[in-house]
């Protein structure tokens, strides 16, 4: 009674490997943006570091010093809060990748199940019908509840990330205007 026969089993292993491999190339991609990434801001950075050692060096006075720093801290914050942003765009990318190919997955597997048993209940010998009914309740229930979990799985990650980016944009917002307040003084000591 055995209905699985070796091809399937080989294709099984096939999907299994080629979704390894997919997961894999995704995760790569994701961390191959980060470094990217990266590799830009430090560039960027010993680039603007070496601008001000030299403005600062041709600053006559303290006070020019000062200034110029404190005219830098705002650039600085917006610069960390853009690159921040962006590393969170690349993690949610990936992970909604990551989400699609398992939602896929799980689709997957309840079809085969789903299959499973109406290959089950076709060569059923006569007289389990009764058994073959209750498999079919449980595969049901069973599908029913997992779709369901799925479901609210699903909606609590989609509120989690509209809270986190809800809160990263209010946590940037709110940065920006402290150091706005910050650096006021310093700049009105300027004129």
């Amino acid at each position: 009674m055995n209905s699985i026969t070796p091809e399937q089993v080989v294709a099984a292993q096939k999907a299994g490997v080629d979704t390894t491999f997919d997961l894999l190339t995704k995760a790569f991609n994701g961390i191959e943006k980060l470094v990217e990434l990266n590799l830009q801001a430090v560039k960027s950075s010993l680039a603007e570091n070496q601008e001000i050692l030299v403005n600062a060096f041709s600053a006559g006075e303290p006070r020019a010093l000062f200034a110029q720093q404190s005219n830098q801290a705002q650039p600085a914050m917006e610069k960390a809060q853009s690159h921040w942003r962006h590393v969170y765009e690349i993690i949610s990318s990936t992970q909604a990748e990551f989400a699609a190919v398992a939602e896929a997955q799980f689709r997957q597997y309840q079809r085969d199940a789903q299959g499973f048993v109406e290959n089950f209940a076709k060569n059923a010998p006569a007289g389990s019908e009764t058994a073959v009914t209750a498999w079919k309740t449980f595969i049901t229930t069973v599908s029913e509840t997992a779709n369901t979990a799925y479901e609210t799985a699903t909606k609590a990650a989609k509120q989690a990330v509209e809270t986190a980016e809800s809160n990263i944009s209010a946590a940037a917002s709110t940065s920006v205007k402290r150091t706005r307040q910050l650096a006021a003084p310093v700049e009105s000591s300027e004129k």
